[in-house]
């Protein structure tokens, strides 16, 4: 230990933050950068398709998502569809409105592998209306 050994552990420091992981893609900014809705909190998009995604263990579930084409970079992205029977207001070449489901660290939520979106409008009405009842689904 020397005199100047403090400067020594802070240059040293700044050097070794480098090798962890969450410090470089923070401040590299890499998840902007692979981000599909480059950092807007929601995006339209056109539905290409209905899928169902099986839920992990040790649920059995069959999730209902859906393939989404965003119009602003034409990027696919699955998408949830949050709801009981809600699968039945959207169809092919639909718009949505998808936002992100909240996960830990921008991850999936749930049981539901590779989903990080979920759809909140379709053709600009509201998805959990349309489920209660109290609208009727846009035409387009």
């Amino acid at each position: 230990m020397g005199l100047k050994n403090a400067v020594k552990k802070i240059k040293n420091r700044k050097k070794f933050r480098w090798k962890e992981r969450q410090f470089k893609s923070r401040t590299l900014n890499l998840y902007a950068k692979a981000d599909p809705l480059e950092g807007a909190n929601q995006a339209k998009g056109i539905v290409l398709q209905k899928v169902q995604k099986e839920a992990k263990q040790p649920n059995s579930a069959m999730r209902k998502c859906c393939k989404v084409q965003l119009t602003k970079n034409n990027r696919q992205v699955t998408a949830f569809i949050p709801g009981n029977l809600a699968q039945r207001f959207i169809d092919e070449h639909d718009e949505v409105m998808i936002e992100r489901i909240g996960g830990a660290k921008g991850r999936t939520k749930g049981d539901i592998p590779g989903v990080r979106f979920k759809v909140i409008k379709v053709n600009d009405q509201p998805l959990e209306r349309l489920v209660q009842g109290k609208i009727e689904k846009g035409r387009r």
